[in-house]
């Protein structure tokens, strides 16, 4: 079946030495809250690679019901006539010891892109992932996406890559696309970041990627331990520990 969720993608600042924490207190104490309250999944946890990208900083990324399902959760954030969920009170003091802020985007996937329930039903797993975000002319995400099916996928597998997730970037001229792939070892990727330099490297995809003339920022991302990709489930309650631990 197509995909038909709605995604918020966030980017987090991390303080200091407090990713490890931050990703527990998102996974192990916010996600069965998500869950329960907001019928919202964990998609996935990262650490971003900082010799790749920005550092200290976590990814995050929550799967929703479709656009009924972001206006739900978006219904309870603000139904006391604040700007802050009353039950997250606690968590949120907490979280603010953690981070320093972050940027979020709602992500709409390609009807191609797995659910995180398909994901981790099909075992998929990755020692690295891929963070790719694509800036493009005004209106070429979902050509873009097309391409990404119809060559990119086959270009990225013969390095032993799959794909995570395939989104374009919405409340924005569908500019952007945002590209999640699982990499199985640190060799794998080597050997995909010398082919993609060489000049004739990727072949049919690295054509296909220049007659968009868009801009490629590729980083490189862990996920944490109680990720769904890296567990096969969503975490739960019990997985909660104390943050002192970290």
């Amino acid at each position: 079946m197509p995909n038909d969720k709605v995604y918020i993608h966030e980017l987090i600042d991390v303080i200091g030495h407090n990713r490890a924490r931050y990703m527990h207190h998102m996974t192990a104490n916010w996600c069965p809250v998500a869950r329960e309250e907001r019928n919202q999944l964990c998609f996935g946890v990262w650490a971003t690679v900082g010799s790749t990208g920005t550092w200290p900083e976590v990814v995050n990324l929550w799967e929703l019901d479709g656009w009924d399902g972001l206006v739900g959760n978006f219904e309870h954030e603000f139904s006391g006539g604040g700007t802050q969920d009353p039950s997250l009170a606690e968590w949120w003091a907490a979280a603010a010891d953690l981070r320093r802020g972050g940027k979020d985007r709602i992500i709409v996937p390609a009807p191609w892109s797995p659910t995180i329930d398909e994901l981790t039903a099909d075992g998929l797993r990755g020692e690295v992932y891929a963070h790719e975000v694509v800036s493009l002319a005004n209106g070429a995400a979902g050509d873009y996406l097309n391409a990404v099916d119809a060559r990119g996928l086959d270009a990225y597998a013969e390095y032993g890559i799959s794909l995570v997730g395939a989104f374009a970037t919405a409340l924005r001229s569908e500019g952007e696309v945002i590209l999640i792939w699982s990499i199985p070892t640190w060799a794998d990727w080597a050997d995909f970041e010398q082919a993609s330099m060489h000049r004739d490297g990727l072949g049919a995809w690295k054509e296909a990627v220049r007659a968009f003339g868009g801009h490629t920022h590729r980083t490189l991302m862990v996920d944490a331990p109680l990720a769904p990709l890296r567990t096969g489930r969503q975490p739960q309650v019990e997985d909660r520990r104390p943050l002192a631990e970290f």
